[in-house]
């Protein structure tokens, strides 16, 4: 049994060093969470996130390779080791620090759920229940909703992607839709057809939202993790952040 464990151990540590290393590594990412990652129309990958990952690669002296990943799927498919790290606007909470470990934050912005004007819904249960409220499945949102929400009667209804909750709420089909509220804003509000909707009070704050989003690595890889905390520390210390943060945002993404 020592000799297995030896051997375990030995793997575990030959595999930490190839990553490290290693000429690129492999970034899981689900594009569909603008500003933080999304897709130009050329079908690059894009945000606030992927710039901030691209300047920690940098310090490491390795190339980001992304590859693509259903959100709800995307810790089982990092533990499957399709790829080396989630930069996919991952929120820390205590259900996924069962599962994986989390760099240190990378942004923390609040969450947030949009109604339409003068429906005189708000975010407490009293007023939804028997409504329809949508989200992308396997978010935070979809936690909090089925923990508080579905048990008073309220119909939860989670999407594979943003661009069909909001395609469904436009049309009528959903009364509130939930998810980040920078992210709301950016994809919905902001546009055309966001005119006739608004962000439901009181906002939103449960230890299910966590304290912010960070990147996501398995458990055995504490190697990479120190080494993604000290180039995500470098590019907070020497400016690079809040350079990339102005890009994006009015406002310190960061968070308190």
């Amino acid at each position: 049994m020592k000799k297995i464990w030896l051997l375990s151990a030995l793997v575990a540590l030959s595999l930490q060093a190839f990553v490290l290393n290693a000429q690129t590594i492999k970034l899981g990412i689900d594009p569909t969470f603008a500003p933080f990652e999304s897709k130009s129309p050329s079908g690059e990958i894009v945000g606030f996130e992927v710039d901030i990952a691209k300047a920690m690669c940098e310090r490491m002296g390795v190339k980001p390779v992304w590859v693509e990943n259903d959100f709800d799927s995307i810790i089982p498919a990092l533990q499957a080791k399709k790829f080396d790290a989630i930069v996919s606007g991952m929120a820390v909470n205590e259900k996924r620090k069962q599962q994986i470990n989390f760099t240190d934050r990378v942004f923390h912005t609040p969450a947030g759920m949009v109604v339409r004007k003068g429906s005189g819904l708000k975010t407490l249960v009293e007023t939804l229940k028997g409504k329809t409220v949508g989200m992308q499945q396997g978010t935070i949102f979809e936690q909090y909703a089925r923990k508080y929400y579905a048990p008073k009667g309220v119909i939860v209804t989670p999407y594979k992607t943003p661009d069909l909750y909001r395609a469904d709420l436009i049309a009528g089909r959903l009364d509130a839709v939930m998810d980040d509220a920078v992210v709301l804003e950016t994809t919905l509000l902001s546009k055309p057809e966001g005119k006739d909707y608004e962000f439901a009070q009181p906002t939103l704050h449960d230890e299910i939202f966590g304290a912010g989003a960070g990147f996501g690595l398995r458990k055995d890889d504490t190697a990479l993790l120190q080494r993604l905390n000290k180039a995500l520390a470098e590019i907070r210390k020497d400016g690079t952040y809040a350079k990339i943060a102005k890009k994006y945002f009015s406002f310190d993404p960061y968070g308190d």
